[in-house]
């Protein structure tokens, strides 16, 4: 297995497989009530067959380069993910996905974390859109996808329909040649 390290901290990007989960869904259940307002996420990972279920969608994704699952451990306690909810290298575009629990905010890990996507579906995969698609009041994703240097496409007025209540989207991108003027490359 492998991990990449985020900084200094004891934080690291690992991927996230279906053997882990029972560590996964310990970490929904932190996490829940964090994210559930935003995403459905945390509601598809709610017993261990559902947590090994969503395990394992993502590890067919990746099995067929339409998606992948990360962890984000902290002192090796896993506490956040990120992933490419959609990955589509024909088109070069794919759409990043993130979610963190609470005791672990305010340490930029979901930056530093989504940094490191970013620069693999650029540089390593030569994808040419990287989508970040967030629920317009939920200024925390909004503020993730500005630090990343992302522009906003614009809102999707009330594009889906999430525990009853209509939601708009707010759709920010980058673009390579952008990603790599931001890093000098």
């Amino acid at each position: 297995m492998f991990a990449i390290s985020l900084g200094d901290d004891q934080a690291e990007l690992r991927p996230l497989e279906v053997w882990q989960a029972e560590e996964f869904l310990a970490h929904m259940d932190r996490a829940r009530e964090l994210v559930d307002p935003w995403i459905p996420f945390a509601s598809f990972a709610t017993d261990l067959d559902s947590a090994r279920a969503l395990l394992l969608k993502y590890a067919e994704k990746q099995a067929t380069d339409t998606g992948r699952l990360y962890g984000i451990w902290l002192a090796d306690t896993l506490v956040g993910g990120v992933m490419f909810r959609i990955f589509d290298a024909e088109s070069g575009n794919c759409e990043i996905g993130v979610w963190l629990e609470p005791a672990a905010q305010g340490r930029g890990l979901i930056t530093r974390a989504a940094e490191r996507l970013i620069d693999w579906a650029v540089y390593e995969r030569g994808m040419h859109r990287v989508e970040w698609d967030a629920s317009a009041a939920n200024t925390r994703s909004i503020a993730v996808a500005e630090r990343l240097g992302m522009t906003r496409d614009g809102v999707i007025r009330q594009n889906y329909l999430y525990r009853g209540v209509r939601h708009d989207s707010e759709v920010w991108s980058v673009l390579a040649p952008e990603w790599r003027a931001r890093a000098g490359r």
